[in-house]
């Protein structure tokens, strides 16, 4: 009897990716990973406050915009789906965009936790997106790292504080109220 290995795993890319059934999938590093079952009520609750907050935020900045879960494929091995993320470039597509997000929120759940806190973390700090944000919807915590010098620094844990962005394209104070997610 052999050992498991990762080379011995199935390993998908994103043609495979967009025949599967559902948006309930993403891939990292070619291996599949489920999303199922859909977000709790306070999950998506937290989600849509979230959304509201950003589009206050970026509601007079031309150059960037909120999003909802939306495929950002970072290669044919790896696409994932923030919660909610700021982008401030035009998508070159409509089903997904490629360039990394200046802010990404991920709200954890039971299924999700190791994987926001640990292979999402490393992976949007290699991408360079600059910041992310871990809400823990049980806690009511939500953990701001802010990417310095390549690594993510912790900037705080929020649960009613005011965290000010800093998004360059955009030339007004970014104020994120944490205490309005809740």
């Amino acid at each position: 009897m052999g050992v498991l290995k990762l080379e011995d795993l199935p390993h998908y890319t994103y043609e495979e990716y967009k025949e599967w059934e559902g948006n309930n999938w993403e891939i990292i590093y070619g291996q599949a990973f489920c999303m199922s079952p859909a977000p709790m009520i306070k999950h998506q609750h937290i989600s849509s406050k979230i959304s509201w907050e950003l589009q206050n935020i970026f509601n007079n900045c031309k150059k960037c915009q909120s999003l909802l879960p939306v495929d950002w494929k970072i290669s044919d091995e790896t696409v994932v789906q923030p919660d909610n993320s700021v982008i401030c470039h035009t998508p070159k597509h409509e089903a997904y965009i490629t360039k990394a997000p200046k802010i990404i929120f991920e709200i954890l759940s039971k299924s999700t936790a190791k994987k926001d806190k640990g292979l999402k973390y490393d992976l949007y700090e290699k991408e360079g997106v600059l910041y992310y944000i871990i809400v823990d919807p049980q806690e009511e915590i939500a953990k701001v790292y802010e990417l310095l010098n390549g690594r993510y620094v912790k900037v705080c844990d929020a649960s009613d504080e005011v965290v000010e962005f800093k998004v360059k394209e955009c030339a007004e104070k970014m104020l994120f109220d944490f205490a309005k997610i809740w």
